[in-house]
């Protein structure tokens, strides 16, 4: 992003001139998270979940790579490697329960940054870019997080491990070939550990790698903000550094404070208890369930019960893979001018609906397969699939929406997309403080 008005670092000390001149690191971070780099003066605590993910996936590698240093990928040894991690390994059971409640923390605000990209519509034009990398971290982040779900070799990991793998049998001609591929057999054992354990430790790196293009394409448009439009001048905006950086400090200590409720008062409330006893090929679980962040995925997966034309386990990996590739079309789906849900009341209304829809099909993903519930996910899977294939483009043609600011500080002064700033600013004088 290059604003005029934008400060341009001068380095002062000898050292840190020499090393602009050669190496223009400390240029770099300046320009991407200090002062040279102006942001919306009225961005709200939602834009603080992209720092927020970032902090929670450097506790996933570093935690992650202690955790490798005691972990062993041998079928007969891979529990047992975990208990011993819990119970002998100096703030071993610290390091494994961080990593576990890790990865649910890093699903909650993830889940959280995507809502309010749907809100305040951040994929539209100029930063489809963006999103479209987001949707790539989504994907990373759902594979590291199956494959590290298996590692611990519980009754529920070797289970979720076989269901899983098992619906890539249905796509004809090549599925029984990529089952065996990915598992390097034609059951999870031992082959299956080593292959999920090294993509596990090195998808989070990758995803790092693709964090880093996110960062660098949202650099070029510069961030969306509540009231929906673009920055006018330099009066729209002020430096990240120190106004956001204190205001993502906020938002870094509750997320770690809600973190530390989950570590040490309740560190197993998100996961299941079948993982606590060792995988037995022999003895199937009463009820086999992924994580709680797969569980709307895994409902539209099992709504899809009757053949037609193709197998219905081949429609439901469809529909299942389907549900997340359309993320990607969404910046072209939403055809209206207007950015936020705030100009546009009936899109508000169908997002509110598909949020409840998307909770609905988590609960039946993680509930017995009973037929009242089958046919609950049935008609939210159908929903899912209306909202963004007929209802979006439907109401983004029709929709008339509310008129929009004509910069951030009109908004900002008339109470849209921000709270009024201090008197001193109203009056003219110059306020660089933002507006919440």
């Amino acid at each position: 992003m290059s604003f005029p008005w934008a400060k341009q670092y001068e380095p002062k000390a000898p050292v840190m001139k020499w090393l602009d001149d050669r190496l223009p690191l400390p240029r770099l971070v300046y320009n991407a998270v200090g002062a040279g780099y102006p942001v919306p003066r009225n961005l709200n605590y939602f834009w603080n979940f992209g720092v927020l993910a970032g902090a929670a996936l450097a506790i996933q590698i570093i935690t992650g790579i202690v955790l490798a240093m005691h972990y062993s990928t041998d079928a007969a040894t891979a529990f047992n490697s975990v208990e011993a991690i819990m119970r002998d390994v100096n703030a071993g059971w610290f390091l494994r329960y961080a990593h576990a409640n890790g990865a649910s923390m890093f699903f909650i605000v993830v889940y959280i940054h995507i809502c309010r990209g749907l809100y305040y519509g951040s994929y539209k034009a100029p930063r489809e870019m963006v999103w479209l990398l987001g949707v790539v971290i989504f994907l990373l982040m759902m594979a590291t997080a199956f494959m590290g779900y298996v590692l611990p070799w519980g009754q529920m990991s070797f289970w979720g491990a076989q269901v899983i793998t098992g619906f890539f049998s249905a796509i004809p001609l090549v599925g029984e070939t990529i089952r065996i591929w990915l598992l390097g057999g034609y059951a999870p054992d031992a082959a299956a550990l080593n292959r999920f354990f090294s993509l596990h430790y090195l998808l989070p790196f990758v995803i790092a790698g693709v964090i880093i293009l996110h960062i660098w394409a949202l650099h070029i448009p510069g961030s969306s903000n509540p009231a929906g439009v673009e920055v006018k001048g330099e009066q729209d905006t002020v430096p990240f550094h120190p106004y956001y950086t204190a205001k993502d400090g906020v938002g870094v200590g509750v997320f770690l404070l809600v973190f530390a409720i989950f570590l040490f008062f309740q560190p197993n409330l998100l996961g299941h208890p079948d993982n606590y006893i060792p995988a037995n090929p022999l003895s199937t679980p009463a009820h086999i369930v992924p994580e709680w962040y797969f569980l709307p995925f895994y409902a539209i997966l099992k709504s899809f019960t009757v053949d037609f034309i193709l197998p219905a386990k081949l429609w439901g990996v469809l529909a299942m893979f389907g549900s997340i590739l359309l993320l990607f079309f969404l910046p072209w789906l939403d055809t209206s001018p207007a950015r936020t849900a705030n100009h546009r009341p009936r899109y508000r209304a169908f997002l509110m609906v598909l949020l409840v829809d998307v909770l609905v099909l988590g609960y039946v993903g993680g509930a017995e397969p009973t037929k009242i519930n089958v046919l609950i996910g049935q008609i939210t899977t159908a929903y899912y699939f209306l909202h963004f294939l007929v209802i979006l483009p439907i109401v983004s043609a029709t929709e008339r929406p509310k008129p929009v600011a004509n910069s951030i500080t009109e908004a900002v002064l008339k109470g849209k997309g921000g709270t009024a700033p201090a008197k001193s600013a109203i009056e003219g004088q110059p306020n660089p403080m933002p507006a919440e």
